[in-house]
């Protein structure tokens, strides 16, 4: 029994030491933290409809209690896992190959290197810091009330920030630089996982890019609605 579970523990060694581990570890991180940014996109659009029905929902996530620290825990290791995991696979590229190439080339199949996959390690870095500005404004940040009652009125936070032009146009600028790390990572946590055929590969590719914008963009709406002032 020992030298079996000794076995097996060596084979998740070997597994997470190698390049392979490690891409399979960051895609599945990945698209937990995918899963996570759509539902926050969603949660953004109650703002759209009604500020008051955004409020009531931020106060739904914080009545749920040890419930909601589990999932932030959660989606805490899933972030650690993922930074750690692309810094190391980025760094064991630079050791392999310290000059980089000068030019990108395909080997007879196509190619699927792009500015955004060449960018993942500067986009990562930039949406793990401004993941901390976020939260430090939003979920750490001045906390309004609705006058007779305890609900935190989150909605006058987001559109007294998003009134801001220096808060405006910094918040676009990372989602830009989101699209751009969804739009190869989407792709390659699928490849890593080896769901992708020659068939699949290029659909999952283009899908990728229009989830990527789809996303962005979504992000983008309620900002921009609010400093146009349709949301007050």
């Amino acid at each position: 029994m020992t030298s079996t579970s000794s076995a097996g523990s060596n084979r998740l060694l070997t597994l997470y030491k190698s390049s392979i581990g490690k891409k399979l570890i960051t895609g599945l991180s990945g698209l937990a933290l995918v899963t996570f940014v759509i539902i926050h996109m969603t949660g953004n659009f109650v703002l759209l409809v009604s500020a008051d029905g955004y409020n009531r929902y931020g106060h739904l996530i914080e009545q749920l209690g040890p419930l909601t620290w589990l999932i932030e825990l959660g989606l805490l290791g899933f972030v650690l896992i993922h930074v750690v995991m692309g810094i190391q696979i980025f760094w064991g590229r630079l050791r392999a190959r310290p000059q980089g190439y000068a030019i990108y080339t395909s080997a007879g199949t196509p190619s699927y290197q792009s500015m955004s996959s060449r960018s993942m390690i500067i986009t990562g870095l930039v949406l793990g810091s401004f993941l901390v500005w976020h939260l430090l404004t939003f979920k750490f940040g001045v906390r309004y009330t609705v006058p007779g009652s305890d609900i935190r009125d989150l909605s006058r936070l987001v559109i007294e920030k998003f009134q801001q032009p220096f808060y405006l146009i910094s918040y676009i600028g990372v989602m830009v630089m989101l699209a751009s790390h969804l739009r190869h990572g989407i792709w390659s946590a699928f490849q890593s996982l080896g769901a992708l055929n020659a068939t699949l590969r290029p659909i999952m590719y283009g899908t990728s890019f229009i989830l990527a914008i789809g996303i962005a963009l979504g992000f983008i709406v309620l900002p921009l609605a609010i400093y146009l002032g349709l949301i007050t």
